[in-house]
């Protein structure tokens, strides 16, 4: 076999893969109990509606939904983005909408518009591995933050902006943060604000889970918290809609969106047209707050299973956790330990999947003592039957 690490670009050979695909792979054993994604709960997916949606586009409008579209967004899948950032506040006068083939593309190409070489970018530690590996890719520094009960600890975050030369950009996801599921409290939200004004920087606000509150008060974006166009706002339809559609959009100032939908038109020349047309549709037809409110009830109740079975199947005063709000995570630390390596692979002999915490983390290569559990994929009895496994091997090793 050809040895091709000698062909590949600096700036990827460094990177790792998501733990969590990896998992997927030796998940093909029917018997394995994942509480290891990230992915919405299947059976809120409107199907049926959107396979007669699907069906009356490509009978009346074959063209239009075949044909290529436009790179910024079809207008009435853009007006439907806007609709729902307006509804959080997070359209400012001078900002542009782009529909994004997920919104992981759009915290790519910001990336791409924005980071130089060397620049620094400060994150959420742990965070998004996909968010991490899109800055990885082009080549900057992460600065990352220790995530507190209450969100990204501001102290450190001042610090960080003090001690750190060329920082370029905030990354944060203040509302039921991956993976620890806390939410960043408002007056932690307009700190940030004021040290990105102070030190003069950018701030990229990606909120996929915000829509997914099932106990306690909305928290504002700190997008609507900006007064100068520092905050460029990434949402996303896969946790409301349907992740498989690949529907996201970016909220930036007219000046940025249009460098964005440069690289976009590079990137993929456009979002799907089919999928943009099935999601306006549905708009149309179906309240969508009132299936929002379908997923936060799930969710709930999901939540609630899981922390109940937590506290009766994991070891006393072993584990620690933060109950969310919100979103589809709960993260957990074990600090009798350093590294929950041996917990994960035991879970995996106990046919049960969770992910380990180094796979968040900015020095992906050191060791971790948090894992994350997701409580949305599964059923309520697989989560019951998932924790009292987890809680067998933790027993066992801790």
């Amino acid at each position: 076999m050809q040895e091709y690490t000698k062909y590949m670009a600096d700036r990827v050979k460094t990177m790792k893969g998501s733990a969590i695909r990896e998992m997927f792979k030796r998940m093909a054993d029917p018997e394995i109990i994942s509480l290891a994604g990230g992915n919405p709960a299947a059976e809120l997916f409107p199907g049926e509606e959107l396979s007669k949606i699907a069906g009356k586009i490509l009978m009346t409008s074959p063209t239009l939904a075949l044909q290529y579209g436009t790179t910024d967004g079809y207008p009435q899948m853009k007006e439907c983005a806007r609709k729902r950032a307006e509804k959080v506040n997070s359209v400012g006068e001078n900002d542009e909408i782009l529909v994004m083939t997920g919104a992981n593309q759009g915290i790519d190409l910001t990336a791409k518009a924005l980071l130089n070489k060397g620049d620094a970018v400060i994150v959420e530690n742990p965070s998004f591995i996909g968010s991490l590996n899109a800055f990885r890719a082009y080549e900057c520094r992460l600065v990352g933050v220790k995530v507190e009960d209450d969100g990204m600890s501001m102290e450190e975050l001042e610090n960080a902006l003090k001690t750190n030369k060329n920082v370029k950009m905030i990354y944060t996801i203040p509302t039921f943060q991956n993976p620890t599921g806390v939410t960043m409290k408002l007056e932690k939200r307009k700190r940030m604000i004021e040290l990105a004004r102070e030190y003069d920087v950018l701030v990229l606000e990606d909120n996929p889970y915000g829509d997914l509150r099932f106990s306690g008060e909305d928290v504002p974006t700190v997008k609507s918290l900006d007064t100068e166009g520092r905050v460029i706002y990434a949402g996303s339809f896969s946790k409301i809609l349907s992740p498989g559609m690949r529907l996201g959009y970016i909220v930036a100032p007219a000046p940025l969106a249009e460098k964005i939908e440069m690289l976009k038109q590079v990137n993929d020349v456009h979002t799907p047209m089919l999928t943009q047309l099935m999601c306006v549709e549905f708009m149309k037809k179906y309240d969508i707050d009132r299936y929002i409110a379908k997923n936060r009830e799930l969710y709930g109740k999901k939540c609630a299973k899981m922390i109940e079975n937590m506290e009766k199947y994991f070891p006393a005063d072993k584990v620690k956790w933060v109950a969310p709000e919100g979103g589809i995570f709960i993260w957990c630390e074990c600090p009798s330990i350093e590294d929950i390596t041996p917990v994960i692979d035991r879970c995996l002999e106990k046919k049960v999947a969770i992910v380990p915490g180094s796979n968040f983390a900015v020095d992906m290569f050191a060791p971790s003592n948090m894992f994350r559990l997701n409580y949305s994929s599964a059923t309520l009895e697989n989560i019951e039957e998932g924790v009292r496994r987890v809680g067998e091997a933790l027993a066992e090793l801790l």
